[in-house]
């Protein structure tokens, strides 16, 4: 009789038990969308300049059980230098009211996808990009430091000021114009008004490309 009695209460202790952890863990879980959402949110208003497709990836938090019952209204604060991508650490300020109920760490990783120029196969320092070296990908703006650029045109007949790998993203500074003029050159310098147009031969004492100012001796 006793053992039967020994087993009615452990069985009534587990369904209790039971019952209390699935009235916890939907608590915990609309805590942990609450907070998700307002850090999407924050990440959003941060990179709405760049024209990307942004995705969470990381998101890890722990402990949300003891914030209070009740609405509450969360704060994102992030590095100032955080551009909105990448991996970073953020504080999270839950307020109730106008009161501090609790302030947390966690760490998020964000993916920020944009149509990126990138190279179809190695380009060797020095060379003069063609369209067909290129192709518009959409890629993860992380993996160029965020210096990426984004039309075909700004590329082609710029020259290599480095090694390009394969399928890698194109940035600026990896690149520099082709000089039209080179120094010594002989050039024709114009000088007009409404009234009268002169022209005489001048000799450019510094190569210069496309939309460069050189100084020339006439």
């Amino acid at each position: 009789m006793l053992r039967h009695i020994l087993l009615v209460i452990l069985f009534v202790v587990s369904l209790v038990t039971t019952g209390m952890a699935t009235q916890t863990q939907p608590a915990r879980s609309g805590r942990d969308a609450e907070i998700r959402e307002a850090v999407m949110a924050y990440v959003q208003q941060k990179t709405a300049n760049l024209g990307c497709e942004i995705r969470l990836k990381r998101f890890s938090i722990s402990d949300t059980e003891s914030l209070p019952a009740g609405p509450l209204d969360y704060e994102i604060v992030a590095p100032q230098q955080w551009e909105g991508w990448g991996n970073v650490g953020i504080s999270v300020i839950a307020r109730q009211g106008e009161r501090v109920v609790r302030n947390f760490s966690l760490r998020v990783e964000v993916e920020a996808l944009a149509d990126m120029v990138v190279t179809v196969r190695q380009i060797d320092h020095g060379s003069i990009i063609s369209a067909a070296d290129l192709a518009l990908r959409k890629q993860d703006v992380s993996l160029a430091q965020g210096r990426y650029l984004g039309r075909i045109e700004d590329v082609t007949g710029k020259k290599a000021r480095s090694t390009l790998k394969a399928n890698a993203a194109v940035r600026s500074d990896q690149l520099e114009k082709v000089p039209l003029i080179k120094a010594g050159q002989l050039v024709t310098i114009l000088a007009e008004n409404e009234r009268m147009r002169i022209t005489v031969t001048g000799k450019a004492k510094s190569a210069g490309a496309e939309g460069d100012t050189i100084t020339v001796q006439n």
